[in-house]
């Protein structure tokens, strides 16, 4: 074949392989499309870089059933390369991820979490999301060994490391075992699920919703936006309050302290005023009731119900300026007060003598 005709074939190879690719790309983007598609934002994203992905695992494919054609019979082809075969795992490593992604997605778009009633959605969330994680953790670790069998020298380096395998274990195994006890932590948490993705929780005296469960350490993002970072063996080992756990309704309260005199009957009235006019009231409790008795005040309870703790917390600051407003336009002197009795006309009739040593 002459030289002009040789550049004319690789030129016209390398045409219908760019042709080939686009193709075979768009073709499975529809396909793709056509099964899932994805109404959230995420989403959309997910499915954009598995097909970006795609797109060069569709060149590690074709190129190696082209490049005979145009590549000189003296050259080893460059398919047979070890660095063409690491790059063709690192991009299916890469695919494989993005397909995880991809069907995560997808399955997790079923439950919408961003509800009242979301137990089912938030304890399947938790569960995929923990799943994955350790899904990725063993597609990496094959992807390397993987990577290092296509060397010789890596390959005799194993085979060593494998007749020390024994005494290695144990090493790390001593050295690993607070990380060993995190993971196994993890899979507990996934499954028994004492918190969950979106948990409203208590830990150490600060309130917020637990934001990541990743597999060694769990984040908490508290209410004033500060995140409270804690290893997850803690929600094993340490007590805290979970106001979710079972459902995200919750009651809250409010407490007013008062004079004796305060007429009761009529703040009850007023509690059920302002409880009727909000919405953040779910309509189902509503108490007021004298809960103590000291010797200057009276302890008053104002029991009411809300869908969550975010719109709880709402609702008693709003029950408690309301109320007080109320008692100090209407009963001022119902406010807490201290009483002093001063007997003038018996002192001056009877009075004390002297103090002498």
């Amino acid at each position: 074949m002459m030289l002009n005709e040789k550049a004319i074939f690789v030129i016209v190879t390398l045409f219908i392989l760019a042709f080939s690719h686009v193709v075979l790309y768009f073709s499975f983007k529809y396909i793709a499309g056509f099964f899932y598609k994805p109404r959230t934002e995420k989403g959309k994203i997910a499915l954009l870089k598995f097909s970006k992905s795609l797109k060069w695992g569709l060149f590690f494919v074709i190129f190696p059933i082209f490049e005979p054609y145009f590549s000189p019979d003296d050259l080893v082809y460059i398919k047979d390369q070890p660095i063409f075969i690491v790059l063709f795992i690192v991009n299916l490593t890469w695919i494989i991820i993005e397909l995880s992604n991809v069907l995560r997605h997808s399955f997790l778009e079923r439950y919408a979490y961003d509800k009242a009633d979301n137990l089912k959605e938030r304890r399947i969330l938790t569960q995929v999301g923990f799943i994955r994680k350790i899904f990725l953790i063993v597609v990496v670790v094959l992807a390397f060994a993987a990577i290092l069998m296509n060397f010789e020298s890596a390959r005799k380096v194993g085979a060593g490391l494998l007749t020390s395998a024994g005494i290695v274990g144990i090493i790390i195994g001593f050295a690993a075992q607070k990380s060993i006890a995190n993971l196994l932590a993890g899979f507990q948490i996934a499954f028994t699920q004492p918190i969950r993705i979106d948990d409203v929780v208590v830990v150490e005296g600060e309130w917020g919703r637990v934001e990541e469960i990743n597999l060694t350490y769990v984040v908490v993002r508290i209410w004033d936006q500060r995140r409270l970072v804690l290893p997850i063996t803690y929600f094993l080992e340490t007590p805290f309050q979970n106001w979710t756990r079972t459902t995200a309704d919750i009651w809250g309260t409010v407490f007013l302290y008062v004079d004796h005199t305060v007429p009761v009957q009529d703040l009850k009235k007023k509690l059920k005023e302002i409880l009727d006019n909000t919405p953040l009231w779910d309509r189902k409790v509503q108490v007021l009731q004298v809960t103590d008795v000291k010797e200057r005040t009276v302890e008053l309870r104002c029991l009411m119900s809300a869908v969550d703790s975010p719109t709880a917390f709402d609702l008693r600051c709003l029950v408690r300026e309301r109320m007080l407003t109320y008692i100090q336009e209407k009963y001022p002197l119902s406010l807490p007060k201290t009483r002093v009795l001063m007997e003038k006309d018996s002192l001056e009739e009877n009075p004390q003598p002297p103090f002498s040593g």
